[in-house]
């Protein structure tokens, strides 16, 4: 019978210059948790202990523990449903819109033609412009006196509208605004998405004689699923954290009718300095963020299996 030989047990100076395999994830994770520690944790965790408080830097008063208060004044508190309501209504609005924009635009980019990089160079342009220059751009478009949109209107005979005095108006100049901005976000996420699928799947179909109709619903958007609910997950979020565009063209006006929450977060904390309320709509907007990422990864769990 032969006796296995002993193991010789490393040195401290051994194990530091050839750690483990687990020692060394361990040691090549370290620095990426603590960046998330420090960029992403700590303040969401600052945030919601400032949201238990009632923290107002003009009253001059210290920070004084309050509990669930805030969010007892956020039930009662009329202006939050409204920018909840209308944040809420952009998102239905202008995310389906942005993805059927986006969906033929990256078709259409995605077409065998010989000079295609005119078109997908386009699908960059609103993408790469700041979202206050879009804001700016669109408020003179749609600006009652020397607006593009009314001077085009006033040659089919339509005159004097004036698109920022009414609620519905200016919400659906502010829709138009957002849907041309995202849009191309999402053609590009589509296009990368195209680009995956191999073309013998659409010769076999031409064998069999499937049309281009019948291939779409059959072949691309069935293999563009994974991407667009990507594409989703990411409009989505911005679209639930809204402030920029309708900021920029209406100011949320007329009155609160536009106004989003993200606005009414930035209201409280920058311009009445209630850090403690504030933070407490920001912690539900985190929240609504959250679930809605929750949801969409469940979507995705469900279709892996």
């Amino acid at each position: 019978m032969t006796v296995p030989p002993r193991q010789k047990s490393r040195s401290p100076l051994a194990k530091i210059l050839d750690p483990g395999e687990t020692a060394l994830a361990t040691l090549l994770l370290a620095p990426g948790a603590l960046l998330l520690l420090l960029v992403i944790v700590y303040p969401v965790g600052r945030l919601i202990l400032t949201s238990f408080f009632n923290l107002s830097l003009t009253s001059g008063l210290p920070a004084e523990f309050v509990g669930l208060d805030n969010y007892r004044l956020m039930a009662s508190d009329p202006v939050f449903w409204e920018t909840s309501w209308n944040t809420l209504l952009i998102t239905l609005i202008t995310v389906p819109g942005a993805l059927l924009v986006g969906l033929a635009l990256a078709l259409l980019a995605n077409l065998p033609f010989k000079y295609r990089w005119p078109v997908r160079l386009s699908l960059l342009i609103p993408w790469a412009l700041p979202l206050s220059f879009v804001g700016l751009i669109f408020a003179w478009f749609f600006h009652s006196e020397y607006g593009i949109v009314n001077d085009v209107l006033a040659r089919f005979g339509v005159h004097g509208i004036i698109w920022f005095n009414s609620p519905d108006l200016a919400f659906a100049a502010i829709c138009l605004a957002i849907i041309w901005k995202t849009s191309s976000f999402m053609a590009l996420m589509i296009l990368a998405g195209l680009q995956t699928i191999p073309r013998s799947l659409y010769e076999a179909a031409d064998v069999d004689g499937a049309g281009p109709l019948r291939q779409f619903f059959e072949i691309t958007l069935p293999l563009l699923k994974p991407a667009i609910v990507v594409a989703l997950i990411f409009r989505t979020i911005t679209a639930l954290q809204t402030f920029d565009i309708p900021y920029l063209m209406t100011g949320g006006g007329p009155g609160t009718s536009t106004a989003t929450l993200a606005m009414y977060i930035h209201q409280n904390t920058v311009s009445f300095l209630d850090l403690g309320y504030g933070s407490a709509l920001a912690v539900v907007m985190f929240v609504f963020s959250m679930a809605v990422t929750a949801v969409y990864l469940r979507i995705i769990r469900a279709r892996g299996k």
